[in-house]
């Protein structure tokens, strides 16, 4: 069962996405709310795996939200659900720490496949948004040179290069033929020696810094 929580501004969307998610096998959604200003209690007393985030809403935006969520509960996944593709949005969005970021022009199916693929160690995105991601970083991020500082191991390296290409904590175990839970020990120790806490951040410095 994967437990969801709703940030979204839009009542007709908030109750549309509940539904959705409570009428849909495996999954539950454990609260539906229309701002952020609550947000680590609302968290703390409804926790859920994966955050549904909108990003502008009254008072506290969704970008400033998920660096909140990411600094109270780092191993928790938040899906970013917006009509904006802007570059600016979508450049914050993964810096803050954001596991995947989908327009809300995704069909219902889209989105379950997200939530479950985000639960899963992936990072969806939209169609397009994607290459833009890469645009993003080719354009606003000056490569460093290769570096070894990590400390990083050379199953380490495979596995964060794995991520970078877009791949989900069982697809990466099934091509390293190792267990899933291998795979997220790894991850945990990337994490760790990269100093980040979800897997898009990782896979930002390992662009950024040419890590793989």
């Amino acid at each position: 069962m994967i437990q969801v929580a709703i940030f979204e501004d839009n009542k007709h969307l908030r109750e549309t996405f509940r539904l959705l998610l409570d009428s849909a096998e495996g999954f539950e959604c454990t609260g539906a709310y229309n701002d952020c200003n609550n947000l680590v209690n609302d968290l703390v007393t409804h926790p859920c795996d994966v955050v549904l985030m909108d990003i502008e809403m009254p008072g506290m935006n969704g970008i400033a939200a998920t660096k909140i969520v990411k600094e109270h509960f780092p191993g928790m996944n938040i899906l970013i659900q917006t009509i904006f593709f802007e570059d600016e949005h979508i450049f914050n969005a993964i810096c803050a720490g954001a596991s995947g970021y989908i327009l809300k022009s995704t069909t219902p199916e889209g989105y379950l496949e997200a939530i479950k693929d985000v639960q899963a160690g992936g990072s969806p995105m939209t169609p397009g948004i994607a290459r833009r991601v890469l645009e993003l970083f080719k354009d606003k991020m000056q490569p460093a040179s290769p570096s070894n500082k990590y400390d990083l191991t050379p199953q380490e390296k495979k596995v964060l290069k794995l991520l970078v290409d877009g791949k989900s904590y069982k697809l990466i175990a099934a091509e390293l033929f190792v267990s899933v839970d291998t795979i997220k020990s790894h991850i945990k120790n990337i994490y760790g020696k990269l100093h980040v806490h979800s897997g898009t951040e990782a896979v930002s410095l390992a662009l950024r810094d040419k890590i793989v």
